[in-house]
């Protein structure tokens, strides 16, 4: 698919992909995550955004071509690291867990049992605490053997989850959830809330 073109969405120029970001960076419910992972970055632009909340991040594609734009694309900061990975094969092992995994536009790709596996690999990677991002196109696509609806749906349904943020718009969903191990007693939204982070209810 990159064949043709390097960015072959056109992600750095759309205004719709511009604002998806936007929103999906601003839904973050912390300032600052210790160690993120990105997979299927694609060319990078959200990997940009996302690298000025982040003292860590580890972004990865498939594809070499968008590997080398995101590169190309990150060159500027130092604690962004892009790597071609085949996933859920090449899964990254952090001891420590992330504290930020970003799923974005690619989970429609993988049929049920693969994707069964993503999301038990990206749940075991979570550290306590940590947080969950799912954000994609809703519209049917060349290559999307799910819908949005459908992986979202098996987003919300990994253990010991609470979403925080709940974004529907005609054209994608954005869901943002926190992991609550450790906690004591039902933890709701509220309670994670950044406000509540910050004392402030």
């Amino acid at each position: 698919m990159y064949g043709a073109a390097a960015d072959p969405w056109r992600l750095a120029e759309r205004a719709y992909d511009r604002r998806k970001y936007a929103l999906t960076v601003a839904s973050l419910p912390r300032a600052r995550y210790r160690d993120a992972f990105e997979p299927a970055c694609s060319v990078g632009v959200l990997t940009r955004l996302l690298a000025d909340r982040c003292d860590r991040l580890l972004a990865c594609d498939l594809s070499d071509v968008a590997v080398t734009e995101a590169r190309g694309r990150t060159a500027d900061v130092s604690h962004v690291r892009v790597e071609r990975r085949v996933l859920p094969q090449e899964w990254p092992d952090r001891p420590a867990g992330f504290d930020l995994v970003v799923l974005s536009e690619f989970l429609y790709y993988f049929d049920p049992p693969t994707l069964d596996v993503v999301l038990a690999r990206a749940r075991a990677c979570l550290a306590p605490g940590g947080t969950v991002v799912a954000v994609h196109w809703r519209p049917p696509a060349p290559g999307h053997v799910g819908s949005a609806e459908h992986v979202h749906e098996a987003v919300g349904a990994m253990p010991d989850l609470v979403r925080v943020v709940e974004h529907r718009e005609p054209d994608f969903l954005l869901d943002v959830l926190i992991d609550t191990r450790g906690q004591t007693g039902a933890v709701s939204a509220a309670d994670l809330s950044p406000a509540a982070y910050e004392g402030l209810r």
